[in-house]
């Protein structure tokens, strides 16, 4: 909210954003760091709600268009749109077996399909929500433009930021990124993530 309100209106050209769903992952979970399989998190309460009608405000001044990821819990503050992007994961478990983002856009609604073992093994998963970096490309691909101005203003994982610089060095789309994450934790390991990226030559800034 604090970085939003330094910016003057429509100053982003798309918001990219990945907010908590107010749905209490850990809840839902009961106790992810049990069992062989989980990866172990730290029990924060992030997602206890969903931001508040002030956060919205701000975005949709701030920002020209939106792509908000878990619109479908936030209906409330949104307003009907014909192009809905949903992530199929293409596997029947416990948790949801698709997520859905509301846009702006008059488009029609499209879906992105990529398993989750696919999405996530080997792959050094920092954020219990984390999205896969290839769905970010697929959105920039998709619905960012040459020299967008693009807001995230929950970093979490950094997997916007590696989508935005392949889109840059291989598609010369020259996009800006601003990006927020209130959580040290998260922020260092996003860092730490990039950091990587850049000493393997993938990422430069």
């Amino acid at each position: 909210m604090e970085i939003m309100k330094q910016y003057p209106d429509k100053y982003f050209d798309l918001a990219i954003v990945d907010p908590p769903y107010g749905i209490d992952w850990m809840e839902q979970v009961k106790n992810p760091n049990n069992g062989k399989n989980w990866k172990q998190y730290e029990n924060k309460d992030w997602d206890k709600s969903i931001p508040t009608k002030e956060y919205f405000n701000e975005l949709f001044r701030v920002s020209k268009n939106q792509i908000i990821w878990g619109g479908n819990y936030m209906t409330e503050y949104l307003k009907p749109s014909p192009c809905w992007l949903i992530w199929d994961k293409m596997q029947e478990f416990s948790g949801a077996v698709f997520e859905m983002a509301w846009t702006s856009f008059t488009s029609p609604a499209k879906a992105f399909r990529m398993s989750r073992v696919e999405a996530y093994a080997n792959k050094g998963k920092i954020h219990p929500t984390q999205k896969p970096i290839k769905l970010y490309e697929w959105i920039i691909a998709n619905y960012a433009k040459p020299n967008d101005k693009i807001l995230d203003t929950h970093f979490g994982s950094g997997s916007i930021a590696l989508a935005v610089d392949k889109a840059n060095r291989l598609d010369k789309m020259n996009l800006h990124l601003t990006a927020c994450e209130i959580d040290k934790e998260y922020i260092d390991k996003a860092i730490k993530r990039i950091s990587e990226s850049i000493k393997q030559g993938t990422l430069s800034f």
